[in-house]
């Protein structure tokens, strides 16, 4: 006659001891072992708690149409200046010369972020004066809003020099973000949301770039114009103005943060977990083992019957 199986069911046997035995000495060591190691080696392994994160966002931009521009006009240290500050204007006297300029910013992908400043300027120069350096300084109205809402006013400097006149300086660069320690993962973030050129001021101290940049260098959030290949275009015809052409992309940037309690308990927790279930599985068998072939004394108490007292 054949057999076949019926029915089956996994036999259920619990283990008993008193509590000043090898076997709960062995339990308790286990159990230290199972929970404590995973910690341990998750925390070991680096990034356990996460102190920094990184999150995509194109920033909202806004020329403010503050502009700054010196021009040295020969090698001696001539110059000729114009800015958009009229205290500044009062000051330069004989060196200031009134440009043409055109401004434009396009949102190229509509998608009511501002991607793209055009900023051109002609200035006239006397038939002796020729141009030998610019530098110039744009100012921004800088934003962002993912995480923390981060308001500042920051800037862009333009400057190039050569042994030869020019005629003519087209930069094409990208305005960077550049942050010196994270930002806040929420809240308002506006201690920069100050001028960076004192326009109200009445002292030149106020318009020396040498001031004006260090000091914004001091700052942990700044911006900054990259433009590895100015074209410097020589063969200035006589009378004719010195013409500046500057494209300003703001793109996409890559911003740190200081995450917040919950998203570092999640890293965490995450790490814990996956290192945890590991060391379960292996202790559990060490436990089956070493229970069941009882090399720790033990009463074996199947799951129905009368237990010994």
């Amino acid at each position: 006659m054949a057999f076949y199986d019926v029915y089956s069911h996994p036999a259920l046997v619990r283990y008993k001891t008193s509590v000043c035995t090898k076997a709960t000495l062995f339990l308790v060591v286990v159990l230290c072992l199972t929970y404590i190691s995973p910690l341990l080696v998750a925390y070991r392994s680096q990034g356990f708690w996460i102190k920094r994160r990184t999150y995509e966002e194109q920033p909202v931009v806004r020329f403010q149409y503050q502009t700054l521009l010196v021009a040295a006009t020969s090698t001696r240290g001539d110059y000729v200046a114009w800015s958009s500050f009229p205290h500044l204007n009062n000051m330069l006297g004989a060196n200031l010369r009134i440009p043409s300029v055109s401004v434009r910013e396009d949102d190229q992908n509509q998608d009511g972020k501002t991607d793209l400043l055009i900023f051109q300027l002609q200035l006239p120069l006397k038939p002796e004066e020729q141009v030998y350096s610019v530098q110039l300084l744009l100012t921004f109205s800088y934003k962002l809003f993912r995480m923390s809402t981060v308001v500042m006013q920051s800037l862009a400097y333009v400057q190039h020099s050569s042994s030869v006149p020019g005629a003519k300086l087209s930069v094409s660069g990208d305005l960077r973000l550049q942050q010196r320690t994270p930002l806040p993962h929420r809240g308002l973030y506006d201690m920069y949301n100050v001028p960076v050129i004192d326009g109200s001021s009445p002292f030149a101290s106020a318009y020396n770039l040498d001031n004006i940049i260090r000091s914004y260098q001091e700052r942990n959030l700044t911006t900054v114009l990259s433009y590895p290949m100015p074209v410097w275009t020589v063969g200035r015809a006589a009378g004719s103005p010195f013409q500046l052409n500057i494209e300003i992309r703001y793109p996409m940037e890559v911003i740190s943060y200081r995450p917040g309690f919950w998203e570092t308990i999640k890293c965490a927790w995450i790490q814990y977990v996956s290192v945890l279930l590991v060391f379960l599985w292996v202790f559990e068998r060490v436990q089956r083992f070493v229970f069941q072939n009882q090399v720790l004394t033990t009463v074996p108490v199947p799951v129905g019957k009368p237990h010994l007292s």
